[in-house]
């Protein structure tokens, strides 16, 4: 096996063991389960290591070179119209391709399902398109943000009430295993030709904005259509006696998965051939390279998709109800902070995030520092929704103050930690949060009698907000430890000093 490889999926074990020990724990403590569940959970959890060993090579391999030729050959043309219309089409097709948008779009049963993809989809390529201006015209990023969520929460007053959660979901779906690594690699791909001492912390902050287009998206269709509710369908699980019917189930879902992941890559593939053809950027050494990155990552997309869905999601509604409907209900707070503190580390984009921090940052913000300040801030998220489910707070009253905390250390950070924390709330809520948080959340919100769309609905909202602030406290401490004359200057000096230095 490709020692590569190998270091990838060791990885993936590190990753997923923790979160796999804790539903084993409470499967013999808190909630018993029949052995077809277990055997389910534990399949899903092999599936899971291989499929983020073979994913993260694949996009380091294919994903990353690609965004980043695209991001350099688009300065190289100096044409601000051609870079702006070519990001709305890339962005437009790599976030159709996006395999959560395909099931938050199955859960909203009020709006066709094309109709909010192409949505969601348009506002992406909308705001990465305004990304690419705010590079290369120099604006400063917290302003943006900060005019952006202000406009955001007024178009909120107009909304139906049911889809604010909804809305708020998407910005975080949206920014999963398919965009994160392109989008993030098109920011180091603009900014990598500015010599000026930001250029770095601008490469961070694309996946920030293009988490923005969906709400806003969202929240106008659904003043446009004025739906009466949003529903989702509860994850049931299937009943499985012996180790054949556990395997039967795999094997009868891998085509469907398989066919949503081959469409999902399949745009990306056309963007990675239409650019070759007019760039003639890669030469055969490298067109090989990335040939083989995209298989990587198509194998891994389905083993992954296929371990979390089949084996994962209904386990994790099966939790949820069980706790809930226990004398033991408040439990659900604690175990939802020690698994969200887990869960993001098997993220998939979580890992390409914190290669691409430490790689820009030249290891002033390392991967463990990284890892550790997202695990807090999810853990505080999931924490915060279990709370939610139990009580029915409605999710104003944790978006408005956390959007106005995350805002505010926005101005008093360096820049760089800006960029990188309002990306990490987009990567923070990928494929495991819509997948697992969200059915645990649901089966408890059902079992405790709540209304599963405002109260339910919401979780991977707040899993995109805690590591914005997280992230930005991880900057501020930072800061305030530095020597005086280094914190005076700003933290991308001594990143372009490094990179600049023989």
């Amino acid at each position: 096996m490709n020692e590569k490889l190998k270091e990838k999926i060791r990885e993936s074990l590190t990753s997923v063991l923790p979160i796999t020990v804790i539903v084993l724990v409470l499967s013999i403590t808190f909630v018993p389960m029949d052995v077809g569940p277990v055997l389910l959970f534990l399949t899903g959890a092999l599936l899971l290591i291989l499929g983020m060993g073979f994913f993260q090579l694949g996009a380091e391999l294919a994903m990353t070179p690609l965004g980043q030729g695209i991001g350099g050959q688009l300065v190289k043309s100096r044409r601000l119209p051609v870079m702006m219309a070519v990001c709305f089409l890339v962005g437009t097709l790599i976030t159709i391709s996006e395999p959560d948008l395909q099931v938050l779009a199955e859960q909203v049963a009020a709006i066709p399902n094309q109709v909010l993809i192409w949505t969601v989809a348009v506002g992406v390529g909308i705001f990465l398109a305004v990304a690419v201006v705010r590079i290369t015209k120099r604006i400063p990023l917290n302003w943006l943000l900060l005019g952006l969520y202000a406009a955001l929460f007024a178009l909120t007053l107009l909304a139906p009430s049911d889809f604010i959660a909804v809305a708020f979901d998407s910005g975080g779906v949206t920014t999963g295993p398919m965009t994160v690594p392109f989008i993030m690699a098109i920011g180091v791909g603009l900014s990598a030709t500015r010599s000026d001492r930001d250029g770095a912390s601008d490469s961070f902050g694309l996946v920030a904005l293009c988490s923005v287009g969906p709400i806003l998206m969202v929240l106008l269709l659904s003043i446009f259509y004025n739906p009466t509710e949003a529903a989702y369908e509860a994850v049931e699980v299937v009943s499985v006696s012996t180790t054949r019917d556990v395997v039967a189930q795999f094997y009868q879902a891998l085509p469907r998965y398989a066919g949503e992941v081959l469409r999902s890559v399949l745009p990306v593939v056309g963007v990675f051939v239409l650019f070759q053809l007019i760039s003639r950027r890669y030469r055969p050494r490298q067109l090989w390279r990335m040939s083989v990155g995209f298989v990587y990552t198509l194998l891994g997309l389905i083993l992954f998709l296929t371990g979390v869905n089949v084996g994962f999601a209904p386990v994790g509604n099966l939790l949820g109800q069980s706790l809930a409907g226990s004398p033991f209900r408040w439990v659900l707070v604690p175990v939802g902070l020690i698994i969200g503190y887990y869960l993001v580390k098997a993220e998939p984009a979580v890992q390409v995030l914190n290669e691409q921090v430490e790689e820009m940052t030249g290891g002033t913000i390392s991967r463990q520092m990284m890892s550790r300040s997202l695990s807090i801030g999810v853990a505080c998220a999931v924490a915060l929704s279990m709370v939610r489910v139990l009580t029915g707070i409605s999710i104003y009253w944790i978006l408005i103050p956390g959007y106005a905390l995350a805002l505010g250390l926005s101005f008093v950070v360096p820049p760089i930690f800006v960029g990188v924390a309002f990306d990490s709330g987009g990567v923070a809520s990928g494929p495991m949060t819509s997948t697992f948080l969200l059915p645990l959340a649901m089966g408890a919100c059902a079992a405790a009698g709540g209304n599963v769309v405002t109260d339910a609905f919401g979780v991977v909202a707040l899993v995109a907000l805690t590591p914005l602030i997280a992230i930005q406290l991880m900057g501020l401490v930072y800061t305030r430890k530095m020597p005086k004359p280094a914190a005076a200057a700003p933290l991308s000096d001594d990143i372009v000093l490094e990179e600049d230095a023989p």
